[in-house]
């Protein structure tokens, strides 16, 4: 078994000029993720340093993109076997010593109901997640958990691929929701920690937290994440104070 030292870091990143999200969540990972290295999937921003790179096209829908930089990171050698998925806006507030723990939704019915009383008409996440859902059911898994967490994965390469194949022919695969189940990894319920807007309402005291662009660039939670992290890490160019 790997030690959480052992472990890599695997983010896919689109393109876009700064990035100040991806900065903030290198320095949270840098802080108090134990890892190996971090590999930044599809676009390298300039200011990123000591990073491996695994380039990828972004010419899809950014579903088709990440699902693509998953595969590709699944199948470089140099990625370690078992890798903490995450994205370019998850931040870990606090140490983990030991390693990132697994963690879900709860069911995707109670997920796909939250998301449905929210839209009139559901939209191509939505989609997804219904597609990701009937083709589990249809492979015995009746009630399936919801792994569509804004926090770390810790990701078996061998059984993310296994579930990228199972789901090829879906336009929309929720990836994580079919990793999780297809190898049955368990792991504890929460809430989701994605911060939408600005308001002042979020928990400090959680461990992760996720934003959108505007909640970390105008909220009080971007306002927090920031003062959490003040002084650049190895990862940006003259980062190493």
């Amino acid at each position: 078994m790997m030690t959480a030292s052992e472990v890599d870091i695997v983010v896919p990143v689109r393109v876009g000029a700064t990035n100040e999200q991806l900065r903030y969540a290198l320095r949270s990972w840098a802080a108090n993720v134990p890892h190996r290295h971090v590999w930044i999937v599809g676009h390298l921003p300039t200011w990123v340093r000591d990073v491996r790179h695994i380039p990828t096209d972004q010419d899809g829908t950014k579903y088709q993109n990440t699902t693509l930089g998953v595969r590709a990171a699944c199948l470089n050698q140099g990625v370690s076997e078992t890798f903490l998925l995450c994205n370019d806006d998850f931040f870990v507030m606090a140490p983990q010593p030991d390693g990132v723990p697994v963690l879900h939704r709860g069911p995707v019915s109670r997920v796909e109901a939250y998301y449905a009383g929210r839209v009139q008409r559901p939209g191509r996440y939505l989609r997804g997640l219904r597609a990701t859902r009937d083709l589990l059911v249809s492979l015995g898994h009746e009630n399936p958990l919801s792994y569509e967490l804004h926090v770390p994965l810790p990701v078996e390469k061998t059984g993310m691929l296994k579930a990228l194949d199972v789901c090829r022919r879906l336009d929309v695969v929720h990836k994580r929701t079919a990793y999780g189940v297809l190898n049955n990894i368990g792991g504890a319920e929460i809430r989701d920690v994605k911060v939408l807007n600005r308001s002042p309402k979020f928990d400090q005291d959680s461990v992760f937290l996720s934003t959108m662009p505007d909640s970390f660039a105008h909220g009080q939670v971007g306002q927090f994440i920031r003062r959490s992290f003040p002084r650049a890490c190895p990862y940006e160019a003259g980062g190493r104070s």
